[in-house]
């Protein structure tokens, strides 16, 4: 296997060859930090690099290879994006507004280390999460490497980049309105948003007021599957044998739904291209036999508006009032702030108690089917600096249009994954999502590990990579 086809292995592959030595991981290590040197100051992925700490995590994961030990993603190497506690490294949000480093990794960073995983660095975000763009005033624009001239999405864009170039196996993400799948449709990788509590937030407990989640982007089923064995809440309900062994078999056959639908209220672009990606979907999951009908979600008529945008807007106060240095965020972000501070604690409280029937009604069409289909995203990415000049309100307007399919089910806090789907007539990705009922990241996996064998993605590399 040359260097290229080593990079784009993938996390799981990586771990079988670290464990029969068919590859080092002070090898494996020193790889991404080449490509990250030669390639990264186009893309802009990473917002800081630990090259020397992760070659002394390599050598330290080689040393217990060569003793025998096996864990799950020892010397495999992970990039973790910059809104996740890793000790001794600030973690800025992507301001300059942020303070002092943490002094102990966040829990999931202490649950991939437990695995045996190196640390490569921390990823690109927007300013406190809150776009799916990843450009800042204090570091710059993060480029997707299908086309340098735009966006590869937010707020998980550094990580998604990361990946989707090779400069990494495998990145964590965080997503509380779409900030997985959106980089990982417009990048060409496999997504998931995990059940809300999945995957373990302290010390960031109840991010977004409890819409946020960590989750996987990476290359294929089987890492996203590798990652949630690893990380999850172990006294959560999950699938017996782990998630992995989950991805493996084949799913029953399933009762389908396909929507492209958007909540009221949103106005999306709704390109035909991302529609037609769902229902040719719906004739591949015919073939393969499952029951597949065309039903849409029965959104309430407030739509996001009612439910989700509050508990954003609050989020993102919330966030923002813990910075020691608030006075140094752009406007625009003070924006958003100063709608966030509108929602008092009153007005938050009766949202969040009315989430159970936001939920039963948009859980309604599980009633009678096991996933629903939606479109990845309505269109494809920006241009880089699209949104420069703009205000908060007119920004947040229009990013909405091109991702109206995502903030739902950070409300509802069920899984949801995004499955590739061939590229765009820019020659950009494109992708679909695949909606679980709660607690179902198994069959979710199963259902994309099926379409995986058949319409196989990993291959498929940017021409930044």
């Amino acid at each position: 296997m040359d260097n290229i086809e080593l990079a784009f292995a993938g996390a799981a592959e990586q771990a079988r060859m670290l464990a029969t030595g068919a590859v080092t991981a002070p090898k494996l290590a020193e790889l991404y930090l080449d490509r990250i040197n030669r390639l990264d100051p186009e893309l802009r992925a990473y917002r800081t690099v630990f090259a020397d700490q992760a070659r002394a995590e390599a050598a330290a994961a080689q040393e217990r290879l060569d003793a025998g030990e096996r864990l799950p993603l020892l010397g495999v190497p992970i990039a973790i994006k910059d809104d996740v506690d890793v000790a001794g490294a600030t973690t800025t949000y992507g301001s300059n507004a942020h303070g002092p480093a943490p002094t102990r990794d966040a829990e999931v960073v202490r649950l991939l280390r437990d695995a045996g995983a190196v640390i490569l660095g921390k990823t690109a975000v927007p300013e406190m999460m809150i776009w799916p763009f990843t450009e800042t005033i204090a570091y710059g624009a993060t480029h997707n490497p299908w086309d340098l001239a735009r966006t590869p999405g937010g707020s998980s864009g550094g990580s998604a980049a990361a990946v989707a170039a090779g400069l990494a196996p495998i990145a964590l993400g965080s997503d509380g309105a779409g900030s997985i799948r959106i980089p990982s449709t417009w990048c060409g990788l496999y997504g998931l948003k995990p059940q809300r509590d999945r995957v373990p937030l302290a010390p960031h407990d109840d991010a977004w007021c409890g819409m946020s989640v960590y989750g996987p982007l990476a290359h294929t089923v089987e890492d996203a599957a590798l990652f949630l064995d690893v990380t999850c809440d172990k006294a959560m309900p999950g699938p017996q044998g782990g998630f992995v062994r989950a991805a493996s078999r084949p799913p029953n056959r399933l009762r389908i739904a396909l929507s492209v639908n958007v909540p009221p209220l949103v106005t999306a672009h709704r390109d035909a291209e991302q529609r037609a990606a769902v229902h040719q979907a719906g004739a591949l999951l015919r073939e393969l036999g499952h029951n597949v009908i065309v039903r849409e979600i029965d959104y309430p008529k407030t739509g996001v508006y009612g439910h989700v945008l509050p508990r954003y807007f609050r989020g993102i106060y919330d966030d923002v009032r813990t910075l020691p240095h608030a006075e140094r965020l752009d406007s625009r972000t003070r924006g958003m702030a100063r709608i966030g501070r509108m929602i008092s604690d009153a007005r938050l409280a009766k949202i969040r108690a009315a989430e159970a029937d936001f939920s039963a009604r948009v859980l309604s069409i599980f009633d009678d089917v096991d996933v629903v289909i939606t479109p990845g995203t309505a269109t494809g990415p920006s241009r880089v600096g699209a949104y420069r000049r703009l205000g908060a309100v007119s920004t947040l307007s229009l990013v909405a249009a091109r991702t109206p399919y995502q903030a739902a089910f950070n409300a509802t806090g069920q899984p949801a994954a995004v499955v590739p789907w061939g590229l765009d007539r820019h020659g950009l990705p494109l992708s679909i999502q695949l909606v679980g009922r709660p607690y179902d990241e198994a069959t979710l996996l199963a259902l994309s590990a099926e379409i995986e064998a058949d319409r196989p993605w990993a291959d498929r590399r940017p021409p930044v990579s």
